[in-house]
């Protein structure tokens, strides 16, 4: 009995350890991230923008400054929207056939065409056809 307390101890602190680890190291990843986009941002910028715009150069914590503003202004750095409520994402690409999704869509060049011909005649005589529908409720 006193094993398995034992290994239940060792297996929960194995786990909370790995965690702890896992925090740690994700979180020194992304400081450097952080610190290597800063510094490749004011490189751009001390590279390009002096030179293109007569900008002057900027600072490391300026450049920082720059990609927060950025972010603030234009918004996330990739989509953030969670995929929980569709269990399979790929499955609204499939083709519905069944449903009678598959079309000839060779025939799409004379669109335009038939438009100018019967679609603005096609469209009135529709709008008429609803309106007497309508007065007749």
């Amino acid at each position: 009995m006193s094993e398995y307390i034992e290994h239940r101890i060792k297996g929960k602190a194995e786990s909370f350890f790995k965690g702890v680890f896992k925090v740690l190291f994700g979180g020194i990843i992304f400081i450097a991230l952080v610190l290597l986009f800063g510094y490749i941002t004011m490189r751009l910028w001390n590279w390009l923008m002096p030179e293109i715009f007569s900008l002057g150069a900027i600072n490391y914590w300026q450049a920082l400054g720059i990609i927060v503003l950025a972010k603030i202004l234009f918004g996330g750095f990739g989509d953030h929207k969670s995929n929980r409520s569709n269990k399979n994402p790929n499955k609204r690409c499939k083709p519905r056939y069944n449903s009678g999704f598959k079309k000839d869509f060779s025939n799409w060049k004379y669109y335009d065409k038939f438009w100018e011909d019967q679609g603005e005649k096609a469209f009135e005589e529709y709008v008429k056809q609803k309106q007497v529908e309508d007065e007749a409720e």
